[in-house]
């Protein structure tokens, strides 16, 4: 009898595969890749066309012997490694690193690990596909070389062990620009007004929005143009101008893809973006379920595809009619794809069995990858499944010059929402009085009168970054948890409540990659070179052009930097605290978390102490400095140093000057000064070498 071996990457998935397959298949695992670039330098040799120099991983021996051993006794080797670039690499350098027959290589791949794909995979088993190979070794190529060249300069002018990444320099300059749109942001006031009305014949009291004024004026400004109004509706009769009833459908969700699903898992179950592929990736390869063995649960969980495949579509909506009825069952497939450039190698994010439903399987996962689980097992459900709809109601209200409104909806049919609702798919519960008719009477019965202040951008969430990655076109599926999570573990960025900061180390890199290296954290060149690399996988462009044309420009850059690196005479900050243990005066430096103040009689005193950077202005309730302060996890703000007695502080930098309106302080926001106190509202202009 023949002897087959499978190789895979990770021991849960040689697991779960080696049940489908006959007793003359060995499934063995790789753990990840055999061979990579070495780390100790740049490997790549540039002389000889960019040539990389791959080396076998440390402590990777003993898998590849293990391998070697397997291969022999084999008469047919099958690579299985994941469906993608990165699988379609591992594959390449364990054909290598084997040394296996060009000719005799089977290259097998499935989007989800059932019986069915797995053995249909080994009936279409393909050649390597140099195309995928090529778009990482690209990647991997263009990392390297920007990594290698930029990070030396950051040790030369910031402090050791800085990196800069192709793509995590970008995801910085973007989070920093944000920092810049909120710090400068001026609010602007405005006031909203309702009022209550009593309808004859009815208990409920009717509260109607202000809608604007007859001649098309909807904003109110002021306080004072807020009295204006109220005023001239004195006297005014409140009658009912228009009842409008009408139907509004909202289409069911697409099932997830690696962004949206990374998206939805940060909103609603507060997971971070490296959590939910963890989860996700052991989802996939299998879990040990009571009664069913070792069973993958999901597809593929990287992709940018929408797309169901036409079984899947039936299979759901057998199990949508029999579980819901025929009502429930979306008229149509949807795959909601557009003109945007999609990896369509795989299908969306689904579960692999509907029948293995998150009450089944609860019992045998772990809390959270049941509710990871739950979340795709829903959302694919409600894809497949008809529009929500709702009966609205919308009542306009005429008074003297003015107009309120009134509008409602309720849900006439729950739809898809009966499985799956959305942040924005709340019931709401405005529901209108049957008796309100255009002939009832209204009569005044008080207002409600609110202000407020225009809010500045909110700040990025991962889930909000990576949507935004995304539509910029900047990374791919894989790489979107690894930016986020280099920037977050290089303390560029640190993470409070779900709120990504830029940290002053994270501004201090930004500027130095803004000033120095502008073209490589543009958005549009990057975002240019994911669709080369794109164009690499379907073998329209040869990788070594892209880089070719790629290092004479990062080349000239790194050159340019470094002269004028060359120029600029580093020297530690002499600070006026003594060490009180050798009696020198303490320098500034820079560490992991920011400045420090440390002896410069190192390495005989190691005195190290936390630096207050003072900014010339007091503070306003006990007159000590105020200084820079840092959170926990390091983002920066202003506070007394004279903290815990005192606890002023401010997310703005304070100025040392007064409101002349109410006398709190005024703060820097972009070219202005604002008062501190948001009910205020004074603003004037701020010097700029003040700023």
């Amino acid at each position: 009898m023949a002897k087959y071996l499978v190789i895979v990457e990770s021991p849960a998935k040689a697991k779960t595969i080696n049940k489908f397959l006959g007793s003359n298949y060995t499934v063995v695992a790789s753990n990840g890749h055999v061979r990579d670039l070495p780390k100790s330098q740049m490997g790549i040799d540039i002389e000889h066309d960019f040539e990389p120099k791959y080396i076998t991983i440390r402590g990777k021996g003993d898998i590849l012997a293990m391998l070697r051993k397997e291969v022999k006794k084999a008469d047919k080797v099958y690579l299985a490694t994941d469906p993608d670039r990165e699988g379609e690499a591992i594959s390449w350098h364990l054909a290598n690193a084997l040394k296996l027959d060009d000719k005799a290589t089977n290259r097998i791949t499935f989007n989800e690990i059932t019986k069915a794909a797995v053995k249909g995979s080994i009936k279409q088993a393909r050649k390597i596909n140099m195309g995928l190979v090529d778009a990482q070794q690209a990647r991997r190529i263009l990392d390297r070389m920007v990594g290698y060249s930029i990070s030396p300069l950051l040790w030369a002018k910031v402090k050791r062990g800085l990196s800069a990444g192709r793509v995590q320099s970008v995801a910085l300059r973007i989070i920093c620009d944000r920092e810049r749109e909120i710090d400068s942001f001026i609010p602007e006031e405005y006031w909203s007004l309702d009022v209550l009305l009593n309808v004859e014949g009815d208990t409920k009291v009717l509260t109607a929005k202000y809608a604007g004024d007859i001649h098309g004026n909807k904003e109110i400004h002021s306080k004072e143009e807020l009295d204006v109004i109220i005023n001239n509706l004195e006297d005014a009769e409140y009658k009912v101008k228009d009842i409008k009833i009408g139907e509004r459908t909202k289409k069911a969700p697409l099932p997830f893809t690696t962004s949206t699903l990374q998206q939805e898992a940060s909103k609603q179950l507060n997971f971070s973006t490296q959590k939910t592929m963890r989860l996700a990736q052991q989802l996939y390869e299998g879990v040990d379920i009571e009664g069913e063995g070792t069973v993958g649960l999901i597809t593929y969980l990287r992709t940018d595809s929408t797309r169901i495949s036409e079984e899947a579509d039936a299979n759901a909506k057998k199990y949508i009619a029999k579980t819901y009825g025929e009502d429930y069952v979306a008229l149509e497939m949807k795959n909601g794809q557009n003109g945007k450039k999609i990896q369509d190698a795989h299908e969306a994010i689904r579960p692999t069995y509907l029948t293995l439903s998150p009450v089944k399987v609860k019992e045998s996962l772990s809390r959270d990858q049941f509710r990871l689980y739950q979340l795709i097992w829903n959302r694919f459900l409600a894809s497949r499944m008809r529009e929500a709809v709702y009966e609205t109601t919308s009542v306009k209200i005429s008074a003297g010059d003015y107009l309120f409104s009134v509008s409602a909806s309720k849900v006439k049919f729950e739809g898809y929402m009966s499985v799956y609702r959305q942040e924005d798919d709340k019931v709401e519960k405005n529901i209108l009085s049957k008796k309100l008719t255009k002939d009832s009477r209204l009569t005044f019965e008080s207002y409600e009168e609110k202000q407020h202040f225009t809010q500045p951008p909110a700040h990025f969430t991962e889930a909000s970054l990576v949507k935004t990655l995304e539509e910029l076109g900047i990374g791919r599926p894989s790489t979107y948890a690894p930016t986020i999570t280099t920037i977050i573990a290089r303390r560029y960025v640190a993470k409070e409540n779900k709120n990504l900061y830029v940290t002053e180390l994270g501004e201090i890199v930004n500027k130095i990659m803004v000033d120095s290296f502008s073209s490589l954290v543009n958005v549009d060149f990057t975002a240019n070179l994911e669709y080369l690399l794109d164009n690499i996988e379907e073998g329209t462009i040869n990788y070594k052009t892209v880089i070719r044309n790629f290092y004479p420009d990062l080349k000239e850059a790194v050159d340019k930097a470094e002269k004028e690196l060359e120029e600029i005479k580093i020297e530690d900050e002499v600070s006026d605290v003594v060490c009180e243990l050798c009696g020198r005066n303490m320098v500034i430096k820079y560490g992991p978390h920011g400045k420090f103040l440390a002896c410069p009689g190192f390495p005989e005193c190691r005195n190290t102490k936390t630096y207050f950077e003072k900014i010339g202005v007091q503070c306003p309730r006990c007159g000590r400095d105020i200084v820079i302060r840092k959170t926990q996890k390091g983002r920066k703000y202003y506070g007394c140093e004279n903290n815990p007695e005192c606890d002023f502080m401010t997310w703005q930098r304070p100025s040392d000057k007064k409101c002349p309106e109410c006398g709190d302080v005024l703060l820097y926001k972009g070219n202005k000064l604002v008062c501190r106190n948001e009910q205020c509202g004074y603003v004037e202009s701020a010097k700029t070498e003040e700023n």
